[in-house]
This record gives C-alpha cells, sequence and structure tokens, in this order.
C-alpha cells in the first residue's frame, strides 16, 4: 500500500537503525517475505536484519508475537522463542481486526495480495485465547524476554490483570494502549482516559504506560499521552501517514515528528539505556542474535 514499507532485510534493518537515529528507544519488528512482501515469522528471516541492528545501534529490538491474523499462535512465537529478545509483543485478547475499509482509501498497491488480505478482514477473528497467551507466556518467561501488553480494548487490561494475578507475569508491566483499530476501542480523547484510569486502578503504579493509535489518529493520541506523562509509539505499521494526503517515507520520519511534540512539551526522549533500566530488561547481551 505504501512504496516506503520496508521489505527486505537490508531495508528493514536500514529502516530500524534509522528509527534509533530519529530517538527510538525500541524497535519494533517484524519480517516480510522478500519475494512477495507478504509477513512471515520464519525466523530465519528475522536473523540478518536482527544481527544488523545489533553490530549497528545499542536500540532494544521487540519482536512481535501477532504476526498476522490467520497465522497460528506455533507460527507466530517461533521467532521469539528463536531469538530470546528483550522485549515481544503480546496480544491480550481475542477480536475482529476489521483493515478492511483500507480499501476505500488505496487506488494502487505495491503487492498484488494486498487487496484480498485487506477484503478477508471482513470475516477473521484475531485469536488470542487464555490458552495461546499462557503458551507465550510460558515459552518467553524462560528466556527472559519481556512483554509489550498490547491491550485494544479494556476488556485486554482485565485479562492481562488474571495473568498479573496468577503471578505469570510481572511488573512493572510494559503496557501499550491501542487506539482506533477498528474491532478496538475508538481513538477519542476520553476513549484514552478511559483506558488510562482502568490501567491506573488494575496495576496501580507497577506499570509503565504508552500508546499507539492507527491512521490520522497517530499524532493526536500520542501528543495527548505525553502530556499525561506516558510514552509513545509510532510507525509505518499503524500509519502509512505524515500529514494529510502524504505518505510517510520512513519511519525515522515519524520519529522525528513526535519528538517534535515531546521536545515541544519540555520533555526528553529515552535513551535505549534508559528503557533498559525503566522497563527491567534483561539486557542486550542477553539475546540469542
Amino acid at each position: 500500500m505504501s512504496p516506503h514499507l520496508p521489505v527486505t532485510a537490508e531495508q528493514i534493518a536500514d529502516a530500524a537503525v534509522g528509527a534509533a537515529e530519529a530517538g527510538a528507544a525500541i524497535v519494533h519488528l517484524h519480517a516480510r517475505n522478500p519475494a512477495d512482501g507478504r509477513p512471515s515469522q520464519a525466523p530465519e528471516l528475522f536473523e540478518p536484519f536482527l544481527r544488523s541492528i545489533k553490530q549497528r545501534s545499542d536500540v532494544v529490538c521487540n519482536l512481535t508475537t501477532g504476526g498476522a491474523p490467520g497465522m497460528t499462535v506455533e507460527e507466530r512465537i517461533r521467532p521469539a522463542a528463536t531469538w530470546r529478545p528483550e522485549v515481544a509483543s503480546l496480544n491480550m485478547g481475542s477480536m475482529n481486526f476489521g483493515l478492511f475499509p483500507m480499501l476505500k482509501r488505496f487506488k494502487s498497491f505495491e503487492h498484488d495480495w494486498e487487496p484480498a488480505m485487506l477484503e478477508s478482514t471482513r470475516d477473521i477473528v484475531f485469536r488470542n485465547t487464555y490458552a495461546d497467551i499462557e503458551h507465550i507466556l510460558t515459552t518467553l518467561n524462560e528466556a527472559g524476554t519481556r512483554y509489550e501488553f498490547e491491550c485494544y480494548d479494556t476488556s485486554h487490561l482485565h485479562n492481562l490483570h488474571y495473568f498479573y494475578s496468577e503471578g505469570l507475569v510481572k511488573g512493572p508491566l510494559f503496557i501499550q494502549t491501542v487506539f482506533g483499530l477498528l474491532g478496538g476501542i475508538g481513538s477519542h480523547p476520553d476513549e484514552v482516559l478511559h483506558m488510562k484510569r482502568t490501567a491506573d486502578r488494575l496495576f496501580g503504579d507497577d506499570y509503565r504506560w504508552s500508546v499507539l493509535a492507527a491512521g490520522r489518529a497517530q499524532m493526536p493520541v500520542a501528543a495527548m499521552a505525553a502530556a499525561m506523562g506516558g510514552n509513545v509509539r509510532v510507525g509505518l505499521e499503524d500509519s502509512l501517514w505524515i500529514g494529510p494526503g502524504r505518505l510517510a517515507e520512513s519511519n525515522a520520519q515519524q520519529v522525528r515528528q513526535v519528538r517534535q511534540i515531546i521536545e515541544g512539551l519540555g520533555l526528553e526522549v529515552a535513551t535505549p539505556a534508559e528503557a533498559r533500566d525503566i522497563l527491567h530488561l534483561k539486557g542486550g547481551d542477553k539475546v540469542a542474535f
């Protein structure tokens, strides 16, 4: 859908290092089949860009366990189980995952499989059952990996609280509240406040709050959260745009834009070392890449 999405290992590594140089402390990583651009959870596709990023930057690497809707949990967990990262994303509940409205916004596509993939989300449930979540946790806890808990609605916060109460996850929790995706909570300021209040009630001071928002909501929600003392995530996975009608040319461009917002509020971006301390990460020397 955008010519600026990285596909090859070299492109993904360059995009991640560029984002780090722009100020990102953590980079969230997916892989693609370089032949056709399809999302892939093959661990061997992650290896070259993980090693390149580690050689070129101290940035924290966060590997997806979400993959793409329709993948099995065993497919989704393989990269993180193989490479034992400092952080892995973890979706905290099953949900509708409606990407099909994008068909109305885009008239041309980079890959011939994209329209059918978007259309398929009319009739798909992104599966994240309690058994799936527990399987990911018990597998990756052994590796010392910590989690970016992706919560698309208040029910996901309550799901996380269950695993927290059972002792399967330890604080401080890194909670990523997600806004504006069809199937999850919206991106109105009242909804941002509702998610924050719910997390405060459930976890007190034993969590670190972050936000990501889809599409045009990306920067307004980031600005709101930063003003409230939260952390922010931006990138081409969540929004292809840098402004009305303008495709972002890189993840780094979005990082620079949100950094201007953060620093305009009199705040500072965290370094990778500071992020490791804030989130109690194991360190970049304890991964398997």
